[in-house]
């Protein structure tokens, strides 16, 4: 598969089969993945993949944590969005979201549906495997774009290995109840999670194919 073919195949999906992903398969993709690219070196990142019980156990940790945290806020200092997001961030946000609840006949006057909807996030929707990445504290905001970088570098791979995935900021609700769930050095960040598995391709739900701006909205050629 080339690397155009993987970007233009990976989806945010949000249904997953229950087939399992054998840890020599995470194994292989962690270690594909580890060649992404990283400012001095530093490969900043650190992985905790779950699967089974203990996927189980994290799941239970987060829900917990989101029914004393009914507004959905971040844990923590890391904010999921920022506040008051201006055009055309806003509208991008609104719109994607808006166009999964279509998919899924989930009016927006439906509350509860959609904050169960939100949960399934809990549940990695379905996958068999999740992964959660965690940073050293003393890391500053350009080794948070490295750790993106990284986490591209699994979703592409994981493209061309026929496996899906699904990048979780929503995690971050319950980021300071995993911290202690994982008993992590204080000095570490819990940022987010990835569901990681084999696609449900019959689900409404992924059939959502996000847009994109033209280049003309986030590019300026000078010299040409």
């Amino acid at each position: 598969m080339k690397v155009t073919d993987a970007l233009n195949s990976r989806i945010s999906t949000r249904a997953f089969l229950d087939t399992p992903v054998s840890k020599e398969t995470i194994t292989d993709l962690l270690e594909r993945a580890s060649r992404s690219p990283s400012g001095g070196n530093l490969q900043p990142w650190k992985v905790i993949v779950v699967a089974g019980e203990e996927k189980e156990a994290a799941s239970m940790a987060a829900k917990m944590a989101l029914a004393n945290n009914p507004k959905g806020e971040a844990e923590g200092d890391l904010s999921i969005y920022p506040a008051d997001l201006k055009e055309p961030y806003r509208s991008r946000r609104y719109k994607v979201g808006e166009d999964m609840y279509a998919l899924l006949g989930i009016p927006r006057e439906d509350k509860a549906a959609r904050f169960q909807w939100l949960v399934n996030n809990f549940d990695f929707f379905g996958a068999p495997v999740g992964l959660f990445f965690v940073m050293d504290e003393c890391m500053g905001k350009g080794q948070f774009a490295h750790l993106g970088m990284f986490m591209q570098s699994i979703a592409l791979v994981a493209a061309e290995m026929g496996l899906a995935t699904c990048m979780q900021e929503a995690w971050g609700m319950a980021r300071t109840s995993l911290h202690k769930h994982f008993e992590l050095p204080e000095t570490d960040i819990l940022y987010c999670g990835m569901a990681l598995g084999f696609a449900d391709n019959e689900a409404e739900v992924n059939q959502l194919k996000t847009d994109r701006a033209p280049i003309e909205e986030f590019t300026s050629f000078k010299g040409y």
